[in-house]
């Protein structure tokens, strides 16, 4: 290996990522027990076992020494509602009662620019405290929800994915726009947002029951447009919901024949839930390459449904993850590789670890069009990195202190770990969350009294 670049910054542990898909392929994992993950520039430039890789580090750089941790691809958290971050953890009630009840209005504060900001801070911080480094969020109906996000998101130079919600019918009239506002609103963002440094924009429908056949197709319009674009919205999450969009569309097949009418579906079109899909419509979306974030905290705490991520995969369908705040409970994806772990058991079916780890780095990287570079501890990825403390908490240490290998301190982690677990946070290479030097998290600066 030839000497690295003087500006590089090396880490030292043992390495974990993906070559390939664990669904299908049992030796996907690659493990470096005493590895060292060199960055330059944003990016990796080496990566390998310490024997190899420091021989080739400058003279004078030492690699930071995280000991028995776990270095990792950043997380990807495929689907989120940044503008929900205030009611997690409010009395649960089913889908449509939770929108009304609480999403709604909560959603109507960030009219206001003071709080998108504030709530926006929080967000990010949140999401590196717990080791993610790339999210999809959904944003309010206002423009200004957006520009904060990706101001937010920019300044800490994240890869985020967000979109100006759509949504002109069955809602309160605060939060709806027209189908051609909705367009207008939308391509501005777009067209300011998209590409600019490692924010991406999505056209984001909330879900057909919110939106007007005429919005729909504005959204396809102009998502044909701006094919690189990214389509987010929701997919057959609850059953009541799944029969109010039959209702509202009588002449479609199915639900996923709806937003396939109107150009909704194919490449980086990505749909929280997908729980209650017919065979057809999982084939319709294999086909056309629409992904599915499966959010398993949320469907159980709004006891929406047990998603069937096996035969998700068997379609051949991406599959990522989604912590679903808030209707989710928590930013983390140890946790809810956790939960999407028991689903799987629910389902008579077991999740590898493996399998979990894919869903939250290289296979939502693949979900999401970025496995070029998000997803995996290769030279000339992104370096976004976490690395994760297998003994954090003492029942973790308890735990691991003799695991079976790193596979088996994967599992623990995932069943008994949380942000305790995530030591330090890189984004593009540098220090974005140092959990041993920022011990207390920053809390949000809006008025206690709002919802």
């Amino acid at each position: 290996m030839k000497t690295l670049d003087s500006a590089v910054r090396a880490l030292r542990g043992t390495l974990v990522w993906f070559h390939d898909d664990p669904f299908v392929n049992d030796d996907a994992m690659r493990v470096v027990e005493d590895g060292i993950v060199a960055m330059a520039g944003g990016r990796i430039v080496a990566s390998g076992p310490a024997s190899e890789v420091l021989p080739a580090l400058p003279p004078g750089v030492r690699p930071m020494s995280y000991g028995r941790s776990l270095i990792l691809p950043g997380f990807v958290d495929a689907h989120i509602h940044y503008v929900q971050a205030q009611i997690v953890g409010s009395c649960g009630a089913q889908l449509l009662d939770w929108l009304d009840r609480y999403t709604f209005n909560a959603e109507q504060a960030f009219a206001e620019v003071l709080h998108s900001e504030a709530i926006a801070r929080f967000f990010c911080d949140e999401l590196l405290r717990h080791g993610t480094t790339t999210a999809v969020t959904f944003c309010a109906v206002y423009p200004q929800s957006v520009e904060a996000v990706f101001g937010e998101a920019e300044r800490r130079n994240m890869r985020l994915i967000a979109g100006k919600v759509l949504m002109d019918r069955n809602a309160p009239a605060a939060l709806t726009d027209t189908a051609q506002k909705g367009y207008d609103d939308s391509k501005t963002l777009l067209e300011k947002w998209h590409g600019r440094g490692r924010l991406l924009y999505a056209i984001t429908p909330r879900f057909a029951g919110s939106s007007s056949p005429e919005q729909l197709e504005a959204a396809g319009a102009l998502w044909r447009e701006h094919p690189d674009a990214y389509l987010h919205s929701h997919l057959a999450e609850n059953l009541a919901e799944v029969a109010w969009v039959r209702q509202l569309f009588p002449d479609a097949l199915d639900y996923v024949d709806v937003y396939e009418r109107y150009g909704l579906l194919g490449p980086r079109a990505l749909y929280a839930h997908g729980i209650h899909l017919s065979e057809r419509e999982l084939g319709r979306l294999a086909a056309t390459g629409t992904a599915i974030a499966h959010c398993p905290t949320s469907n159980l705490f709004l006891g929406s449904g047990l998603f069937r991520l096996h035969a998700a995969r068997k379609h051949g369908i991406h599959v990522a993850l989604g912590t679903d705040i808030g209707a989710g409970t928590s930013y983390s994806l140890l946790k809810t590789m956790g939960d999407a772990y028991k689903v799987a058991q629910l389902n008579g079916q077991t999740l590898t670890a493996a399998q979990a780890y894919y869903t939250a780095t290289l296979g939502a990287a693949r979900a999401l069009r970025l496995d070029d570079r998000i997803g995996a501890l290769e030279p000339g990825y992104e370096a976004d990195l976490v690395v994760l403390d297998v003994a954090a908490t003492p029942a973790l240490q308890l735990r691991t202190r003799n695991a079976d290998g790193v596979e088996d301190l994967l599992f623990a982690l995932m069943i008994l770990g949380d942000d305790r677990a995530v030591r330090a946070t890189y984004i593009a290479g540098e220090l974005a969350h140092d959990r041993d030097a920022d011990a207390q998290p920053r809390r949000p600066e809006v008025d206690a009294a709002r919802p």
